[in-house]
């Protein structure tokens, strides 16, 4: 119960640092400001109103039986002196019948209160606090006619009152005005830190990072800002030492090539031949998987054509694609390149039929590959992702690889903020599902 409770609570809190502060500082004046503003409503406003709305009734009340007992002659004499003294217009109509209608709202303070007082007095009886805006009309059945009686509305409502509750909701909302204010500078120091954070790991260039904020947040960013360097230059180096691999292995292989022009035997020489193919192959592939991706700049391209130009390569006529026009993406245009090529290599090698589709969701390009080659075990989904894993180590074929295509394919895509699944094709092979930002 509580474990539902508690997740049931994360589901309503907000995702975002700015708005959970804001919540922890806002809450608790939010919770003041209701509880003075009930305890003022019950406590002030109510009772004030309800005493001023008994004295008015009393008035009339009071007006009403002198009004029984006063001679003809005094009676306008005592509606003149009700005016001048208590502010109310007073008026006898005769031959007057009390309106059906009652105009009085029944979810009203005002018209509540009033209603109560006066069912103590009058039988009969009825009052309008909507057709004026600073009036009220009040009639009492008297005799074969009514009295009405007009008067302003200050007579049963205090207006301090109001003044007072806006003067205790103003500061509320200036403290939260505040609030916003102070958590906006004090959040984006850790904003800052976040996305910078996010476009190192997606392999963007991260310019100069400036830690601000409490002394905690620049601690982190000083932190972050050391480990960007260190991997940096872990990765220069790396791609100084492998610039020196490469140039080192090419030139043995490049004499070893010579020298096989010269055996006679063109059996041992293709055999030889083909061994060193596939070493320069392997290199290649062992340079690609450990060059560094933060070289290459973003930019801004078509998804579509750098699709069609990879599948116009292969000229192969079993490769259909259903792609969506106009679909631009940032990202580093030539390892996306290499990611698909990758994919695409996977599929030719494996199977004669390859299909490519292109949808979006939400904020994703998605890209479906499938084919009906042997497809691979759901055992095995994860581990083919690993560097040099390969499904059949014994396997010896043309076909054979050194286990790094997918491996590439799911570093390029994860440092896009992508991601990569594989899942069993309708055409009984394999479907690699490939999610793209854009």
């Amino acid at each position: 119960m509580f474990y539902g409770l508690n997740k049931f609570i994360k589901n309503l809190l907000p995702k975002q640092l700015f708005y959970r502060a804001l919540l922890i500082v806002a809450t608790p004046i939010i919770v003041l400001q209701i509880t003075i503003s009930v305890v003022f409503f019950d406590s002030l406003w109510i009772k004030t109103n309800k005493g001023m709305a008994r004295s008015l009734v009393s008035e009339i009340y009071t007006f009403v039986e002198a009004y029984k007992n006063e001679a003809d002659y005094n009676k306008q004499k005592l509606t003149d002196l009700y005016y001048q003294n208590f502010q109310l217009n007073i008026k006898y109509i005769e031959n007057e019948s009390m309106p059906s209608l009652k105009s009085e709202r029944w979810f009203s303070p005002i018209d509540r209160t009033l209603r109560r007082e006066l069912k103590s007095k009058f039988n009969n009886y009825w009052f309008d606090t909507l057709s004026y805006k600073k009036m009220i009309i009040l009639k009492v059945k008297y005799q074969n006619g009514i009295l009405q009686f007009t008067f302003p509305k200050e007579r049963v409502t205090n207006t301090s009152a109001r003044i007072f509750a806006l003067w205790i909701t103003l500061p509320a909302f200036l403290l939260i005005f505040i609030a916003i204010i102070f958590l906006k500078n004090q959040t984006r120091p850790i904003i800052n830190l976040a996305r910078a954070s996010a476009r190192f790991g997606r392999g963007e260039d991260v310019d100069e990072f400036r830690p601000s904020g409490a002394l905690e947040i620049r601690q982190a960013g000083y932190e972050f800002d050391k480990m960007r360097k260190r991997i940096i230059r872990h990765l220069n180096q790396r791609s100084e030492m492998l610039s020196g691999i490469s140039h080192d292995l090419r030139t043995p292989l490049t004499r070893i090539k010579l020298q096989l022009a010269f055996i006679k035997d063109q059996n041992i020489a293709k055999k030889l031949s083909d061994d060193v193919k596939e070493m320069e192959k392997m290199l290649n592939e062992y340079l690609q998987f450990a060059s560094s991706t933060f070289s290459e700049k973003t930019e801004r391209f078509d998804i579509k054509n750098l699709i069609e130009n990879i599948i116009k390569k292969y000229e192969n006529k079993n490769i259909t694609s259903e792609l969506l026009k106009d679909v631009y993406m940032n990202g580093r245009k030539n390892l996306i390149r290499r990611c698909l090529n990758n994919l695409i290599d996977n599929g030719v090698k494996y199977a004669n039929k390859i299909n490519l589709q292109m949808t979006k969701s939400n904020s994703y390009i998605v890209l479906t590959v499938d084919d009906n080659g042997p497809g691979i075990s759901k055992d095995e989904y994860e581990n083919v992702f690993k560097p040099f894993y390969k499904i059949n180590k014994s396997r010896g074929d043309s076909k054979s690889s050194v286990g790094l295509g997918l491996s590439i394919a799911s570093d390029i895509i994860r440092s896009h903020g992508g991601n990569i699944t594989l899942d069993k094709s309708p055409q009984n092979g394999l479907r690699v599902k490939v999610l793209f930002p854009f």
